[in-house]
């Protein structure tokens, strides 16, 4: 009964957030607090949820400050040279701005956190999207699936986690999956330049100095100003400027001249980062670029506790760039927004996980599928175990896959021959769609800077996160890994 619940309750959360029937927040808080009540222990509702909330805390914490932090660093132009450089690259041309993002996805996600890799990629390229009138779900799907790929990095998660869960050295388990890795990032790269090809075809090339012509200034604002056209999330810019449309050499929506409407829509809807800004802070930039370097590396080599870093972070960042309290107080409130949309998000997906794992549905969703598996595919566990690792990491968390599910996998395959180190690696296949995830509080980061609805993101990207996937399994069958 449980394990049936269990389904039907993550199956009507998907379908009502796909459908926009109501809002993520609204959709992760009601609908387990109403199975909850279903399965006969609403009583214990409230253990569950205080249960859920702590052990999501510090993640939630983690995400504040860093919102803050590379807010701020937005706001005083660290990233500046480098949306120039990825500008000057893309030359206008939503081929190579797709294929830039997946790019610029993988290399911000060496660090091995989903958040810091969204913040830093949406505040890159999202001005060129609304610039050229790109589809933005197409960059935080590309996004989300190069930072999949990447995320098995040992110092991302879930190959930690197998290591763990199964005790094993995590080198063992990553160094011999990296061919397969390279081939799953290599598929990323060619699906983007498919997407970018279909966007460009849509929209047409325009050149750059059509792209750079000089725009009209408005008053500076900060990353948490205005909600977008689906009010998701806050700007991913920390300062915004108009500027007016600019006539394109191609066809289709955003290239050719538009109207006198069009021209005020497009003057309404860019938000880029104006090289005049107040908050600039160029004699600070390379303290800047040396704090975040450091900030990065302390994270990789586990000095101190993430959240404790990215706490420590802010305050340094805002105390040195803007000393004056006023200042300090303006840029807090820039970013505000963005702070309450991802830092609700993620408490309200603790309701939805505490209920998943307090109700047992967790647990008898994995025995099900578990002992649903035929005697004959017993050689065959570490096929089973990358073919369940994807949608298994979909619909649960990272910590319930590889520390409730995974031993038990391993388990059946020791008992037909097949080694821990083969299901562990296999175990990995599933990321490239775990992190888009309603369970990952990571995607919000992206789609609420981004401006992106969440169920639009998910229809998007899941056949195309779910084919990589099978890409990287593939590819380790083919190769002898898995």
């Amino acid at each position: 009964m449980l394990t049936i619940l269990g389904f039907t309750m993550i199956a009507t959360f998907l379908v009502l957030i796909m459908l926009k029937k109501m809002s993520p927040i609204a959709a992760l808080v009601l609908i387990p607090a109403l199975f909850c009540v279903f399965v006969g222990k609403g009583a214990k509702l409230g253990d569950y949820v205080i249960d859920g909330v702590t052990s999501l805390a510090p993640t939630a914490a983690m995400l504040m400050f860093a919102i803050v932090y590379f807010g701020v660093m937005i706001d005083v132009g660290l990233f500046d040279p480098i949306v120039r450089g990825i500008l000057k690259f893309c030359k206008a041309d939503p081929l190579r701005i797709v294929v830039g993002t997946a790019v610029l996805a993988a290399i911000v996600s060496l660090d091995g956190d989903g958040s810091t890799t969204f913040m830093i990629t949406v505040s890159a390229m999202y001005p060129l999207y609304k610039r050229l009138k790109m589809s933005l779900v197409v960059m935080t799907g590309v996004a989300a699936m190069a930072n999949g790929v990447m995320n098995t990095l040992p110092w991302g998660g879930p190959t930690a986690r197998a290591a763990t869960a199964l005790k094993l050295d995590a080198s063992d388990i990553f160094v011999p999956m990296i061919p397969a890795l390279a081939v799953g990032l290599l598929g990323v790269l060619a699906l983007s330049y498919v997407l970018g090809r279909r966007e460009r075809k849509r929209l047409g090339v325009l050149t750059l100095d059509e792209v750079l012509e000089p725009e009209t200034e408005t008053v500076l604002v900060g990353a948490g100003a205005g909600a977008g056209a689906s009010g998701d999330g806050a700007g991913a810019a920390a300062v915004a400027k108009t500027a007016a449309r600019t006539g394109g050499s191609g066809s289709g929506a955003g290239s050719g001249s538009g109207t006198d409407a069009d021209l005020s829509e497009a003057d309404d809807d860019f938000q880029g980062l104006d090289p005049q800004r107040a908050t600039l802070r160029p004699k600070l930039y390379w303290f800047n670029a040396l704090l975040t370097v450091t900030l990065l590396t302390a994270m990789i080599m586990e000095r101190l506790p993430i959240p404790v870093l990215f706490l420590l972070g802010a305050a340094l960042a805002l105390t040195v760039n803007f000393p004056h309290m006023p200042d300090q107080k303006a840029r807090l409130g820039a970013h505000a927004e963005n702070v309450l949309n991802v830092s609700g998000m993620v408490f309200a997906a603790a309701v939805f996980t505490g209920v998943l794992q307090g109700t047992g549905m967790v647990d008898h969703m994995s025995k099900w599928l578990v002992s649903n598996i035929p005697d004959g595919m017993g050689p065959h566990m570490a096929l089973v175990t990358g073919v369940l690792s994807i949608p298994l990491t979909y619909f649960m968390s990272n910590d319930g896959f590889y520390f409730g599910v995974l031993p038990v996998l391993a388990e059946a395959g020791q008992a037909h021959g097949v080694s821990s180190l083969e299901i562990a690696r296999a175990s990995l296949v599933g990321q490239p769609l775990h992190m888009s995830s309603p369970l990952v509080p990571a995607v919000y980061v992206l789609v609420g800077m981004a401006k992106v609805e969440f169920g639009d993101h998910t229809r998007f990207v899941v056949k195309w996160a779910a084919l990589t996937s099978l890409v990287v399994l593939g590819a380790g069958i083919l190769f002898g890994i898995i």
